[in-house]
């Protein structure tokens, strides 16, 4: 397996092989989806409408027109697009996708890892950003702004932290996470400042091609429909390919429809809370990198929303677990990457037995499972293991 890490150059460029398969990968299946035409590629066009709309100000949830009848993304999500609604549709989208991978990959190789660690998370995390690609969503991007919001509070940059955080929150509520970070931060007067500050700033930023009335409105409407969209998530009667979660799981499995999403999102929350009890090992870079890659998998697993593509998110947190470990080829970590590797990664391909597929894995959300238990493992281990100031190579 060694010659995934080697490199060859391209001219006087140096190019390694996971960094060529990870953008090889992202390409392929952005051509596929253009190859398909327009109608196949429906959610850019969902989003780029989300621009157009805020500058015609026109209802970002009503459902009308038919290229709109499914957004779910805040207001803030019409700056995001700008760049990619001035082109044609077939370059806006391919861009688009391209800009989602070289985010997430940029956001990784920033990661206070060594660069054979960072290699390491883009193999495990490439078929799922493919995946994602495939879906044109946002969630690969939002995986490199909480990455990136970490990093910048590492750095002790709470300024540009807090733009990813609020940026993040302000498309897609999972961003949110990203305030977690918030116990490492050495500035917590400034993350606080400029975390109102840049959610005000971010949060009208719309209105310079609206208006300061419409922007009000559209987070109003914005709120409503997503106790709408919640509501439905939990129907999964109706659809197996949302609410792929861990109270999915349960309402499906143990057939519970109406289990309300409290009965797990408490528990979870206390579990975020308890490590923080253990401030001592705050100093400990592979404790606080512990901590991230369990809010990169909460995030999804304890989301209604979750979907197939959203879980490059919670793989890229499985991914950066993985490489911190100690012993990274123990049977526990080796087990927890194969187990995801099969049944997160690999189910929702062809790769996969489309009969175990069908009548197991999506009518249960299986594709949580291997997650919720490295996010089980991770919480254990900030609860009770000894943490070093470095991590192992």
């Amino acid at each position: 397996m060694n010659f995934l890490f080697k490199a060859f150059y391209i001219g006087k460029y140096k190019i390694e092989v996971p960094v060529f398969i990870w953008f090889l990968l992202a390409v392929v299946a952005s051509l596929i989806e253009l190859s398909r035409g327009e109608e196949n590629f429906n959610n850019f066009l969902l989003y780029k409408h989300v621009f157009i709309h805020t500058t015609q100000q026109v209802n970002l949830y009503n459902g009308l027109p038919e290229n709109l009848f499914d957004n779910h993304y805040g207001p803030f999500f019409s700056i995001v697009m700008a760049p990619f609604s001035f082109v044609g549709n077939y370059i806006g989208c391919f861009l688009w996708c391209i800009a989602n991978a070289w985010i997430l990959y940029m956001a990784i190789s920033k990661l206070p890892i060594n660069r054979h660690q960072q290699l390491v998370v883009l193999l495990i995390t490439a078929v799922e950003m493919m995946t994602a690609t495939h879906n044109v969503q946002f969630n690969t991007m939002l995986a490199g702004w909480i990455i990136l919001s970490f990093i910048y509070v590492e750095k002790e940059k709470e300024i540009g932290a807090l733009i990813f955080i609020a940026a993040g929150f302000l498309v897609k509520i999972l961003g949110v996470v990203g305030i977690g970070f918030f116990i490492f931060s050495k500035h917590k007067k400034k993350f606080i400042l400029f975390g109102i500050l840049w959610l005000l700033v971010l949060g009208f930023m719309p209105a310079i091609i609206s208006s300061p009335s419409f922007v009000v409105q559209s987070y109003i409407d914005w709120y409503y429909d997503l106790i709408d969209k919640n509501q439905s998530n939990v129907n999964f009667i109706v659809n197996n390919m949302q609410d792929i979660s861990v109270m999915g799981m349960i309402r499906r499995i143990f057939h519970v429809k109406d289990m309300p999403n409290w009965m797990v999102l408490l528990p979870a929350a206390i579990a975020y809370i308890l490590p923080i009890f253990r401030y001592n090992e705050f100093k400990n870079l592979s404790f606080r990198l512990s901590y991230l890659a369990m809010a990169l998998i909460g995030v999804v697993i304890f989301s209604s929303s979750a979907e197939s593509p959203t879980y490059v998110i919670a793989v890229s947190g499985v991914a950066i677990w993985y490489v911190i470990q100690k012993n990274s080829k123990s049977a526990i970590a080796l087990f927890m990457l194969i187990f995801t590797l099969v049944l997160t990664v690999f189910s929702p391909t062809d790769l996969f037995p489309a009969f175990i597929r069908k009548n197991y894995v999506m009518p249960y959300a299986l594709k949580a499972l291997p997650c919720f238990a490295v996010w089980l493992t991770i919480l254990y281990q900030l609860i009770t293991q000894k943490f070093s100031a470095t991590i192992a190579d």
